[in-house]
């Protein structure tokens, strides 16, 4: 099994949360939109939305998120229970996860982002979209698809309903969690669950982009919830591991000077 993925991507966290959880082995390959990987032709060829985490399994391709974590469980458990009388997640669980899905982190993180440093990965990642239709005329047309849409999220960042509308929906999303974290101890009861595993990286971002306080301290289960779920093995392995402390510094660093190293050969 293999996942196209990267550590910054929301839902790619959310996948890697679901294989560390149900213990499953997989071949990881790191794929990188802030420096253009995912338009890479082979890549690009496999997934022409470009979107990252792409699972494959033999000649089984999954793009959708909820969909690639149903069936990483599925397989978890048909390994565990020889194939009969599968445990899967609940109705309610697979609704949390839906509910989760349905807000769309893109336009709120990068209204967070230093505007100058958002310009220039916007710029930088046009010229990738324009380099590969030159180098894959077979592709042109999709890649064409990818620059017409790299500049409509550009006019729509200069938008600000677009980023009330996403607060807003974050904002109702987090009250229901805080209600329903105040009367379990989990998103779906008791117990830890995949919609645990999709809340997660969701609060990871809140916290990355430094809006802990204003979403997650301010209201007191889900910060204590927050505090709890960061304590398993399986955070750590996936998001602590390089947005905990320093590492955060390290790792948007070290993808900020790989954009810079690479933008400068391209001048040359």
């Amino acid at each position: 099994m293999q996942l196209y993925h990267h550590p910054l991507s929301l839902d790619s966290q959310k996948v890697r949360l679901t294989l560390e959880e149900k213990g499953i082995d997989y071949t990881s390959h790191h794929v990188n939109p802030l420096t253009g990987k995912n338009m890479d032709a082979f890549f690009f060829t496999m997934n022409p939305s470009a979107k990252i985490p792409v699972f494959q399994n033999g000649s089984h391709i999954i793009y959708d998120t909820v969909e690639i974590i149903q069936y990483i469980e599925r397989i978890a458990e048909k390994v565990s229970s020889g194939g009969n009388n599968l445990n899967l997640s609940s109705r309610e669980v697979v609704e949390w996860m839906h509910k989760i899905q349905e807000w769309d982190s893109m336009y709120f993180t990068l209204f967070h982002v230093p505007e100058k440093y958002r310009l220039y990965v916007s710029k930088f990642l046009r010229r990738v979209i324009i380099a590969r239709m030159a180098e894959s005329p077979d592709l042109a047309s999709a890649y064409h698809c990818k620059l017409r849409e790299a500049y409509d999220t550009d006019d729509k960042l200069k938008n600000a309903d677009v980023l009330r509308r996403s607060e807003d929906h974050l904002v109702r999303l987090l009250d229901e969690v805080e209600v329903k974290l105040g009367e379990t101890s989990y998103l779906a009861g008791e117990e830890f669950s995949l919609a645990d595993v999709v809340l997660i990286p969701v609060l990871a971002r809140l916290e990355l982009l430094n809006l802990e306080d204003e979403y997650i301290n301010s209201r007191p289960n889900t910060a204590d919830y927050w505090m709890l779920v960061k304590q398993r093995p399986s955070y750590k392995k996936v998001i602590g591991r390089y947005f905990d402390g320093w590492r955060r510094r390290k790792t948007l660093l070290k993808t900020w000077c790989f954009i810079r190293i690479r933008s400068m050969l391209r001048k040359y």
